[in-house]
């Protein structure tokens, strides 16, 4: 009977799926900051190894209208969110931000968030200072979507955001110096 009971329960479809332990859930309702940045019940979280598409750089789409960056990858990691509902669990914390490693739920299979936003050209590999990539295959899940002009990459003058970071901490080396 006690047998019988257990298998019904494990058969019987659940409405509630609770992440696993040392995940938690990345449900609609936070407040997003960027493309990979993310506060809920005042913490901030961050994607780990992923740099987003800063807000307030522009892009021209194929109507030759200017678009802001930060705002198209800001809107779809909130779709992937809506859609997916990934979970997420801590790689580090720094800075007063928890780096995080999520995955979502498509279909039976489990996708590497980061690696999501990366392919569909939405995020980049981030980069440490030296220029190397924090994960080594989201750069090359990077290189593949800017091969295939996925996502943002279509557009021409779509700037890594590594690049206008760069020249920002030289600008203000440079002052400095002055």
């Amino acid at each position: 009977m006690r047998r019988a009971l257990s298998l019904l329960l494990a058969l019987l479809p659940t409405s509630v799926s609770a992440a696993p332990a040392g995940y938690f859930d990345l449900l609609p309702g936070v407040i997003l900051e960027t493309g990979d940045t993310w506060v809920s019940n005042g913490e901030r979280f961050r994607l780990y190894g992923v740099q987003s598409c800063l807000r307030g750089t522009a892009y021209t789409d194929k109507h030759g209208q200017k678009r802001d960056c930060g705002e198209a990858s800001l809107a779809v990691l909130a779709a992937y969110i809506k859609d997916t509902k990934p979970v997420c669990a801590p790689v580090v914390k720094k800075d007063g931000i928890a780096y995080v490693a999520c995955y979502a739920a498509v279909g039976k299979e489990r996708l590497d968030l980061a690696n999501a936003l990366i392919t569909s050209g939405y995020a980049f590999a981030a980069l440490n200072g030296e220029g190397m990539p924090y994960h080594v295959p989201y750069a090359v899940a990077e290189k593949l979507a800017r091969d295939k002009r996925a996502g943002l990459w279509q557009f021409e003058d779509v700037q890594h955001p590594a690049i206008l970071l760069s020249r920002e901490v030289n600008a203000r080396a440079k002052k400095a110096d002055q």
